[in-house]
């Protein structure tokens, strides 16, 4: 009751209410700024207002008695929770990963397959209106090299083979075609890489080989290249004749200036 009287004669005498502020600032995590008491005398009430610091509070007291529970003692204001702070360094390192690089056929011009090998079926011959037989021959090759900065292998494999037969003929084949004897064959029969000529003369025979290129950095894995490289053989030649049947009394052994010798 006495606090109610003292609420309303501070508001009436035109002074704040400073014990309410002081009960508000002793929930509050800071500087205590001020405390209020207030006494009775039996013949009115009386209200005062004091400045202290935390801890020095001397409570409210007067003859009805001690009020509040601190007994003038103002609670210490909480003590934070420590904070563990931890920090972590990292050094952050930036890793650049070389790999092989790509490779064109441009990068192979300093690694150069072998030329394929030719031969003909008869040896240098061929007769007009019956096939010859045209053969080709090449094989994986394997090169050792720099290339790019780094060691390679550059490895050829023929992967086709292109005839140019000296008369505007021309054939595309898989492979460089295979003796009559090989195949089982008779002279003069057809073959995949034969041609039948259609008069006399003496015609340039060309092969070009297509060889597929990869290359290994290193790690036995080859990288393939696209497109392809090209190796050609010429020179050789072909001189084709006609054969002419006719009955003659003497071969051309016994009588070399007869006919058709």
């Amino acid at each position: 009751m006495r606090s109610v009287v003292a609420v309303v004669l501070a508001t009436l005498l035109g002074i704040a209410p400073m014990g309410i502020q002081a009960a508000k600032n002793c929930g509050d995590v800071g500087t205590w700024t001020s405390t209020c008491s207030a006494s009775n005398t039996g013949t009115g009430v009386d209200v005062s207002a004091s400045q202290n610091q935390p801890g020095n509070n001397p409570g409210n007291s007067g003859n009805g008695g001690t009020r509040g529970p601190n007994n003038g003692t103002a609670p210490s204001a909480p003590t934070p929770a420590p904070t563990t702070c931890t920090t972590i360094i990292c050094d952050r390192v930036n890793y650049s990963v070389v790999g092989p690089p790509d490779v064109t056929l441009a990068d192979l011009v300093s690694f150069v397959p072998a030329k394929p090998t030719l031969m003909g079926e008869p040896a240098g011959i061929g007769v007009v209106g019956m096939p010859t037989n045209i053969v080709a021959s090449a094989s994986e090759q394997r090169i050792p090299g720099r290339l790019l900065d780094w060691d390679v292998v550059v490895r050829f494999v023929p992967a086709g083979f292109r005839f140019d037969y000296g008369d505007g003929a021309t054939r595309s084949a898989s492979t460089g075609g295979t003796r009559w004897a090989t195949l089982g064959q008779a002279d003069f029969t057809p073959t995949a890489t034969s041609h039948t000529y259609a008069a006399r003369g003496t015609y340039p025979v060309t092969v070009t080989v297509l060889y597929s290129a990869s290359v290994d950095f290193g790690s036995g894995t080859w990288r393939p290249v696209d497109g392809f490289v090209e190796a050609s053989t010429g020179g050789y030649s072909i001189r084709v004749v006609e054969v002419r049947t006719a009955l003659v009394d003497k071969t051309c052994l016994e009588n070399p200036t007869g006919p058709g010798c």
